[in-house]
């Protein structure tokens, strides 16, 4: 009898050995499947890591390529007002001179043609007002200053502005037969256009007779 029951004994005792290898077994199991979740989880946050850095490199770079842009423009932009302050920053001087030169041009247009019957001393003013013209205009050409003076010329609206129309048959329509007032350009910047009158069709008396007893 006494060895039966320790034979049984030595049964359960396997059982139960049994039993704890399995719940060890199964505990190791479910540690590993941890261990392996928490591997993918890591990997996953470092992959997201890396692509926040990218995006955060790439933004960063656009945002320099623009700063960069931004300046070249401003640069270049600044290259052209300087520029252009030293060809026209005298513009309103020069405004204001050609209106002298206007003045002594009209003196010298009031000249009569035939000066001999003048006395010697009033030649010689007046030849000293014309040496004044000259070097004037030679010192506005200088200066990339020119005179607009266009008798005969198509009428150009950039350049010219139209006070009356002169009927005539002896030029074509749209041409300056007259010049009230010179113009002027400074570089390529209009400083006064020119005040003219341009040609226009004249209409034939005939025409008007016929057209009038019809």
């Amino acid at each position: 009898m006494s060895k039966k029951k320790s034979t049984s004994n030595i049964d359960k005792n396997d059982k139960n050995s049994s039993k704890k290898e399995e719940v060890q077994t199964d505990v190791e199991s479910e540690n590993g499947t941890l261990n392996t979740s928490e591997v993918e989880i890591e990997e996953t946050s470092i992959e997201d890591l890396v692509q926040n850095q990218k995006k955060e490199i790439n933004d960063l770079k656009d945002q320099l390529l623009r700063s960069l842009a931004e300046a070249e423009n401003l640069r270049k932009r600044t290259i052209k007002e300087v520029a252009d302050a030293k060809k026209y920053s005298h513009i309103s001087f020069v405004r204001d001179l050609v209106s002298s030169v206007d003045n002594l041009q009209r003196a010298l247009e009031a000249v009569p043609t035939d000066n001999s019957k003048l006395s010697e001393p009033i030649k010689n003013l007046i030849l000293g007002l014309e040496i004044v013209e000259k070097e004037i205009l030679n010192t506005f050409e200088k200066h990339n200053l020119k005179q607009i003076s266009p008798l005969g010329e198509k009428f150009d609206y950039n350049l010219h502005q139209a006070m009356f129309e002169v009927p005539t048959n002896k030029k074509d329509p749209g041409y300056v037969v007259e010049v009230s007032q010179k113009g002027y350009l400074l570089h390529d910047r209009l400083v006064r256009p020119a005040m003219v009158g341009i040609s226009k069709k004249l209409e034939d008396d005939s025409l008007e007779n016929n057209s009038t007893k019809s």
